[in-house]
């Protein structure tokens, strides 16, 4: 017999309630408004889809991560969305297949995951977005971290902060100018990730140790890459960010950390995580990657956004709103032209409603909006 409290929530899971809710609307305007300004459509694919539809549209998506189900209808598996990017890639192959290239679309909606990530403990977050499909270059790159540096400091973040890093680059040194045993490739991206110099030479890597220490401020630490760049295999790579850094303007703080890999397994040779001011951990993941389809599929560069940690910073600080009282029998004409100017309105339902009871600031007099 089940004996758990009927009210309890699932571990991971939880409620906005008004004030967090209000915010995170806001926050979702703000962040969405930013990319339709910059001519992104948004787009609202299903919560669940097919399993096989999320797992085989690119390389990295690991399936065991969603929540997953049989459909009594097609009696096929089915999944809950984990990420929206590769229900992207499935519109941008399928029905936008004739849509001009670069196709730009955005979405925001909520993710599922079996597991947390790290130690953040939540299983269900707000994901915010955009896609530049179809193009795989220096200007797409710049536009899609320009965007979203934009986007955070319109939803109110702030000491924005992006790290840059080359999600290839073991690949990239492994072909010739550092050579690796097949088998030994993924032992050396293991051992980078964990910043394990001992670990590296214990699986053959000690040509890659120095690339540990070519990490901080972006500029000292592109200098580091340079300076370590083997037979100039990442010549075009090196060059590639410092174009990227440059148009950026100063708008953010810039590091490098190239041989971070976690979090950019579907990435190709530029990925970038989102920093701001206070809030705790990454709050947004990006860069290129390529969408499976026929041939070698589309290339396409982009962002995610996961601004709950955000939103609960923002909302512990952000002051309430007005509110007007309106009593029984009040002018509804005034009324309906308060709310066009932006006033918030709370009508009297019974006579032993009051403005105080109903955490109304003002009350509508005679001649407008009274403090109450």
């Amino acid at each position: 017999m089940d004996t758990s409290d009927p009210d309890l929530l699932p571990e991971g899971l939880e409620d906005r309630l008004p004030r967090d809710a209000a915010t995170a609307t806001r926050v979702m305007r703000a962040i969405h408004g930013t990319m339709h300004g910059h001519g992104y459509d948004r787009v609202m694919p299903p919560s669940i889809e097919f399993e096989r539809s999320f797992a085989a549209r690119m390389a990295g998506i690991q399936s065991r991560r969603m929540f997953r189900f049989v459909d009594p209808l097609s009696l096929r598996m089915m999944a809950l969305r984990s990420d929206y990017t590769p229900q992207i890639g499935r519109l941008a192959e399928t029905r936008l297949a004739e849509a001009p290239r670069p196709l730009r679309l955005c979405y925001a909606g909520q993710v599922v995951t079996i597991k947390p990530d790290g130690l953040n403990p939540a299983r269900e977050k707000l994901q915010c977005g955009a896609e530049l499909v179809g193009a795989d270059n220096v200007a797409a790159a710049a536009e899609a971290v320009a965007l979203a540096i934009e986007a955070l400091q319109a939803a109110g973040a702030s000491g924005v902060s992006v790290d840059f890093t080359l999600p290839d680059l073991v690949d990239t040194l492994a072909e010739k100018a550092l050579p690796l045993d097949p088998s030994q490739i993924e032992a050396v991206r293991r051992e980078l990730d964990t910043k394990d110099a001992g670990g590296l030479r214990d699986v053959g890597g000690e040509a890659y140790v120095p690339l540990l220490y070519a990490t901080g401020e972006f500029d000292s630490a592109i200098e580091k890459l340079a300076a370590i760049d083997a037979g100039g295999a990442l010549a075009s790579r090196i060059k590639a960010l410092r174009e990227i850094a440059a148009s950026l303007n100063g708008m953010a703080r810039l590091t490098l950390d190239p041989s971070e890999r976690h979090g950019f397994e579907y990435q190709t040779w530029f990925g970038f995580t989102l920093y701001a001011e206070g809030v705790r951990g990454p709050v947004g993941r990006g860069g290129t990657f390529r969408i499976a389809g026929s041939g070698a599929g589309e290339p396409a560069t982009g962002f995610s956004l996961y601004p709950d940690a955000l939103i609960d910073l923002l909302a512990a600080h952000e002051p309430a709103e007005d509110r007007v009282f309106l009593p029984l029998g009040h002018n509804r004409n005034e009324a309906a032209r308060l709310r066009s100017i932006g006033w918030r309105t709370v009508a009297a339902l019974t006579d032993a409603d009051s403005a105080e009871a109903l955490g109304c600031t003002h009350v509508l007099g005679a001649s407008g909006p009274e403090k109450a």
